[in-house]
């Protein structure tokens, strides 16, 4: 790729051209004029010449197809940084793969200091067992360690972490050597981060923002409250990030709101609503989501940390003060709350006025036809992770073990919520599965149950415009004239239109519809390589390889 460029002008108008531009403006698009951070035109190569003589920056696409920058929905960005430059087990395929890495990790660090690991799943390992303590006491040497599961709905501990945060014993969800959960996890999780002194976390947060852009994320969702982090780390976050060059952050605090006072806190701390992470129930992987049936592997059907009444006061106090509502919600009876306390919201404010607030809903996985329905009713956005399908759907996957083949078979039903008019907005959930935009676009493309699938068509742009739309936001995440110009190039293959169903995919690729294409995401195909991420028309990463 080349270029000819006026590096100091910050608002240069640029060029593009000799590419393939991903718009509905111009399904045929070569070229596209940036000016002062927005699209100011997208067309054909023949038409770019009358713009080449007055812009400040040319750039020669070589052919690399240029794209919307990606939005993930959903992040936990200082966890997500503190996995990338420190103890992640995700790659772990055994227990004594994973006390190795501990071990490693451990030696050589002083004695009293706190150790942060992420992301063992006993699941995938032959043992089918969480590590004991006794087993972390000597891997760490007898240091401080905190290690999140997966899904971070549960976390083990070394004894000398638990002396940091003695009154985890008499909380619910402390298990003397088992992993914590509810109010024993976020005791130990509390214990654990308040060792991060700032320098460490805006290490980690510059990190992680950093891989984000390496991988075409022009914005992320980051899902913050007082059970996951702290102001500090959540205000220290936006500030970075609005203070440099880099992805676009948009932040949610998680915690309830009954009245104007508290929506207005929740405003000073700069976030967009109480939403994200505002937890219904738990997790699968850890036997907290809520379900209306006891769980196929244990005797009990989670855990509801809110009910219809609470999710009721919160949608309806949110409302009234203009502000974006959300919950996490996984398990079926969780979902059924929810969306029960929404009816009771709109029953109180009226339909129109909740479906304008736009509240959405958190991994909304264990779904059935009557809370789709209710999703579409209220317009409810579905923000959900493909990659969790990929990751534990399946007959023999982590979902079939906790609800057995037939419940497992009904999650994340993303073809169903499309068809019913519910908008989609996608992300990671990161760190608890990796931030991989087309990745995310294979998964929900290829998910393990073909009846869930939609085209790559349909999770791109649930990828990219979703992921504005779910923040209040219309006019972006589309490369069209006025649009903010956040977008990023890529080195890939031929251009295809790919659909569950194969009709769809023989009249897209008709040249008479009018459709552009986008990589080919065929399992086992190498996906596409990030080349430039753009931000407000700024260069906020360029591929040096």
């Amino acid at each position: 790729m080349t270029e000819n460029s006026h590096p100091s002008d910050e608002h240069r108008t640029t060029l593009l051209r000799g590419g393939e531009v991903h718009s509905p403006a111009d399904p045929f698009a070569t070229a596209m004029v940036v000016e002062r951070g927005h699209v100011a035109w997208v067309g054909s190569e023949g038409a770019a010449d009358a713009f080449a003589a007055g812009v400040d920056e040319v750039v020669d696409l070589e052919g690399a197809l240029v794209t919307p920058a990606f939005t993930d929905a959903h992040v936990h960005t200082t966890a997500t940084g503190l996995a990338l430059t420190g103890l992640d087990l995700s790659g772990s395929r055994t227990l004594a793969d994973a006390l190795r890495r501990v071990r490693e990790h451990s030696a050589g660090r002083p004695a009293g200091q706190v150790l942060i690991g992420h992301g063992w799943d006993a699941a995938r390992w032959p043992e089918r067992r969480h590590p004991s303590r006794a087993e972390l006491d000597e891997a760490s040497g007898g240091r401080p360690l905190y290690l999140t599961r997966i899904d971070v709905h549960s976390a083990v501990v070394t004894t000398a972490l638990l002396d940091l945060a003695p009154q985890v014993t008499g909380l619910t969800g402390y298990h003397p050597d088992g992993p914590l959960t509810d109010a024993a996890h976020h005791a130990v999780r509390a214990a654990a981060h308040a060792a991060i002194t700032p320098a460490q976390r805006e290490r980690a947060q510059l990190a992680a923002l950093e891989h984000a852009a390496s991988l075409g994320i022009g914005t992320i969702h980051e899902c913050a409250g007082p059970d996951i982090s702290d102001e500090d780390d959540f205000t220290g976050l936006l500030s970075l990030a609005a203070a440099r060059p880099g992805p676009r952050v948009v932040g949610y605090w998680a915690e309830r709101v009954a009245d104007e006072k508290d929506a207005q806190r929740v405003r000073e701390l700069g976030a967009r609503g109480a939403a994200g992470d505002l937890f219904a129930d738990g997790s699968l992987g850890s036997h907290t989501a809520c379900l209306h049936a006891p769980y196929a592997d244990a005797d009990h059907t989670g855990t509801a940390h809110l009910d219809e009444g609470d999710i009721a006061a919160h949608v309806t106090a949110c409302t009234e003060a203009g502000l974006q509502a959300g919950f996490h919600a996984i398990g079926d009876a969780a979902l059924t709350a929810v969306v029960a306390g929404v009816r009771r919201a709109a029953d109180t404010l009226g339909l129109a006025r909740v479906r304008a607030a736009r509240h959405r809903i958190e991994h909304a996985e264990m779904l059935t036809p009557e809370t789709v329905a209710a999703f579409a009713e209220f317009g409810l956005t579905a923000s959900v992770q493909p990659a969790f399908d990929a990751a534990w759907g399946g007959d023999e996957g982590m979902y079939a073990q906790r609800l057995g083949v037939e419940r497992a078979r009904t999650l994340n039903p993303y073809a169903a919520l499309l068809r019913a008019g519910v908008p989609l907005a996608l992300g990671s959930d990161s760190p608890v599965t990796p931030l991989d935009p087309w990745g995310t676009v294979r998964a929900a493309a290829f998910h393990q149950t073909p009846e869930h699938r939609i085209s790559v068509r349909a999770a791109f742009t649930a990828h990219t415009r979703g992921g504005w739309r779910a923040a209040g936001r219309d006019d972006a995440g589309v490369l069209v004239p006025g649009a903010p110009a956040d977008y990023a190039l890529w080195r890939t293959g031929e251009l295809i239109v790919q659909a569950p169903d194969d009709r769809v995919a023989r009249w897209s690729t008709d040249p008479r519809s009018g459709t552009p294409g986008l990589p080919d995401l065929t399992p086992g195909r190498e996906l596409p390589v990030c080349l430039r991420t753009v931000v407000r028309g700024r260069t906020v990463w360029t591929n040096r390889s």
